[in-house]
């Protein structure tokens, strides 16, 4: 066997255990899982993933019913996120839920968001930001009053119609 023959195989098994050992990180990497209800933190994590999933009920009961803007139905909340789309957008995105700091009237925890773009075959880029997710103790429950991403505006605004 020829020495360019050694090299061209071993470059074959180097390139097939790459492509392996990616395939074994995406299939045994953890599925996101929800967190207790019980702290700020814990209820921004469980929207943002229900966001995520799609489980829009359960997204919407994280909602605090005292919003100017609140839908009142689960139809008029899943219709703001689809009209807006652009505002729930989880691709290529990981999000991680940092700090929480407590206010007279209520608490904020910022969120770290990091971007993954690919330039090619061979280059890709991150990049990261944060923005914060307000919520006020409501009864025995945490709610979201306002959020800098992942949220509509129109919950913010004057009442809603019912049949909307």
């Amino acid at each position: 066997m020829h020495t360019s023959d050694k090299w061209l195989i071993g470059i074959v098994i180097g390139a097939a255990l790459l492509v392996c050992a990616a395939v074994a990180v995406t299939v045994l990497r953890p599925k996101p899982a929800y967190r207790a209800d019980d702290t700020p933190a814990g209820v921004t994590h469980n929207y943002l993933l229900a966001l995520k999933q799609r489980d829009y009920a359960r997204a919407y009961g994280y909602l605090s019913p005292t919003l100017s803007g609140y839908p009142p139905t689960l139809g008029a909340f899943t219709r703001d996120i689809e009209d807006q789309a652009y505002h729930f957008d989880f691709d290529n995105v990981s999000l991680e839920t940092g700090d929480t700091r407590a206010l007279s009237d209520r608490t904020i925890v910022t969120v770290k968001r990091t971007t993954f773009s690919s330039d090619g075959l061979f280059g890709s880029n991150a990049y990261t930001s944060t923005f914060d997710v307000a919520l006020r103790r409501e009864g025995a429950a945490w709610k979201i009053i306002h959020a800098d991403a992942y949220w509509s505006w129109e919950w913010e605004r004057k009442p809603r119609d019912a049949a909307r």
